[in-house]
């Protein structure tokens, strides 16, 4: 199914053929520098409506739906708000949160959009330039889910190495977020986290307990807000997944996940260990994020991994097209 797009001048809407709304891309944001002005998706829904995204939360205001973000690439913020200090033990305000600046669509279709972005420090300067594809799976023959697929490619234009960390490899213990992130609504605070056992099967497991696990891909099943019931008389429920295709810098990634305090996803390659990104270096990091209405177990878990899996397949050939 294709998609049919509107842009305000600041913003792309994505709708299936059908008319349902699947999400919004805010390329130019008007955020704060402190929050690390950058892209992001906001609002996510699934083909059934259901919102599975959060804007601007309360207690993280630099959380915006999904958005590529990375809290240390050499010394500067691309996430937003404080840097983890090893020296101090905590968090510092250190005034070095930059920004990724949309400068054009190479190419936007039925499918994907081809965006070129530059990642400026605070005083302007240009560290990276990066080109961005974002692409839409949505199958004919399962109406209840869809892939948005992400890739990006990232070249060190700066004069010097920009490694790339967490606060893990900066000194706090099992808090190595950064990368592709998803912070779910409100209502989704206790939900339940899908992951591939070690034989192979799909478990249920607590949030903390899957925190730095190494996977090829984690599920989030959460509950909506509102008088919609599911099918089994309780409330409704959405699922969103991530899937990671193996090839990306730093290995399979290690997973920052919670459901409490508040529900999020983040495949993170730098979790605990440094990627190098040297001067004219080229790093290319891509995923799939499967949207979908209702609960899953490890039946259609299974199916939605080979869902996001069979994106990439999709997205690849488009990338050589």
């Amino acid at each position: 199914m294709s998609l049919l797009w509107h842009d305000s001048g600041d913003a792309l809407a994505a709708h299936g053929a059908d008319g349902a709304e699947l999400f919004t891309y805010v390329y130019r944001p008007a955020d704060v520098s402190y929050e690390s002005p950058r892209p992001y998706l906001h609002p996510l829904r699934t083909r059934g409506g259901d919102l599975v995204s959060a804007y601007r939360p309360w207690d993280h205001v630099w959380h915006k739906g999904i958005a590529w973000s990375l809290p240390h690439v050499g010394p500067w913020n691309f996430w937003g708000g404080p840097n983890y200090v090893r020296e101090r033990g905590s968090y510092v305000d250190l005034d070095n949160d930059g920004s990724m600046d949309h400068e054009r669509f190479r190419s936007i279709d039925d499918t994907h959009v081809v965006e070129e972005l530059s990642w400026r420090t605070p005083a302007g300067r240009v560290v990276v330039r990066e080109r961005r594809k974002l692409a839409a799976y949505v199958p004919d023959d399962d109406p209840s889910a869809w892939v948005l697929t992400f890739r990006s490619t990232m070249t060190n234009v700066s004069d010097g190495p920009l490694p790339i960390g967490s606060p893990t490899t900066n000194g706090r213990e099992n808090a190595g977020y950064g990368g592709l992130f998803w912070r779910g609504p409100r209502s989704f605070t206790g939900g339940h986290v899908l992951r591939p056992d070690s034989h192979g099967s799909v478990t249920s497991a607590d949030a903390e307990a899957a925190r730095g696990l190494r996977s090829p891909w984690l599920g989030y099943v959460g509950r909506h807000d509102g008088s919609a019931t599911g099918t089994d008389g309780g409330s409704r429920a959405s699922t969103v997944l991530i899937v990671d295709p193996g090839t990306n810098p730093g290995r399979t990634p290690q997973w920052f996940v919670r459901s409490e305090p508040f529900a999020c996803l983040c495949p993170a390659p730098a979790f605990s260990e440094e990627i190098t990104f040297a001067s004219s270096q080229i790093l290319t990091f891509e995923y799939a994020v499967v949207v979908a209405d209702g609960d899953s177990d490890g039946t259609r878990a299974t199916a939605l991994v080979d869902l996001g899996r069979t994106s990439f397949d999709l997205l690849r050939l488009a990338h050589t097209a």
